[in-house]
This record gives C-alpha cells, sequence and structure tokens, in this order.
C-alpha cells in the first residue's frame, strides 16, 4: 500500500513539473510558509529560455518578482506590455492573468514571491 502511494506520489509531481515545462517555464519551489493565516507564502525561482513563454496563467494570489537574468516582456491583461531586465521587479495582484516572454537570446530567470490561497494550485492557466 505504502508503495502504491509514493509511486502515485511521484506519478503527480512528474505531471506538474511536465505541465510546467510544457507552458514554457520551470518553477523551482525554493520554500513554502503557511502565512498569512488563510494563505501560503511560496518563494520560488522562475526560468523561461530564450525566446520562450510561461503561458498565459494566474495565480490565486499576488505574485511579485526581481528579475535575476536577462530579459523578459511582462504582458498582464489591462496593462502595457513591461520590458524588464536584471535588477528590476515587479508586482502582478491576484487572480490577473499574465504571461512572460524572454526577450533576447539569453534564459530569463525571476526570484518570484507568490501569497496565494491555501489548498489551490499556483498557477492555473488563463483563456
Amino acid at each position: 500500500m505504502l508503495r502504491k502511494i509514493i509511486i502515485t506520489a511521484a506519478t503527480l509531481a512528474l505531471v506538474s513539473a511536465t505541465s510546467a515545462f510544457a507552458q514554457g517555464i520551470k518553477r523551482t519551489p525554493l520554500q513554502k510558509v503557511d502565512f498569512p493565516p488563510g494563505f501560503e507564502t511560496v518563494t520560488a525561482i522562475a526560468e523561461i529560455p530564450p525566446g520562450g513563454a510561461a503561458g498565459k496563467h494566474s495565480h490565486p494570489g499576488a505574485e511579485t518578482g526581481y528579475v535575476m537574468e536577462g530579459e523578459l516582456e511582462l504582458l498582464v491583461e489591462g496593462k502595457p506590455p513591461l520590458k524588464l531586465k536584471a535588477g528590476e521587479s515587479y508586482q502582478i495582484p491576484a487572480g490577473i492573468a499574465h504571461d512572460a516572454k524572454a526577450s533576447g537570446d539569453k534564459p530569463m530567470k525571476v526570484l518570484a514571491i507568490y501569497i496565494v490561497t491555501k489548498g489551490e494550485p499556483l498557477a492555473k492557466p488563463a483563456p
């Protein structure tokens, strides 16, 4: 029984990782804290390969980030495109659809902090 649970958990982890790559983004969680009450604060590194895009998606909470490497174009629904480079930061309100595209010929890497509703998936595709 325990072996079946472990195999199922490993399969789900692989599917989650594959779906993140299918969108063009790789998220590496660094830490998760159950705070504030009813929410989880997740710190992660998000990477997009040269010429790639995250895919239009939203989060069940706010996202803030700091561009560590490369350049990106941030497309936030209802706002003009925003060009960001290493050393710059951004904020995205809860539930707002957005996409991030790596600009130029280098990969893009950001340190992202998500404050999301506890129990919800970190991200979901947006139409």
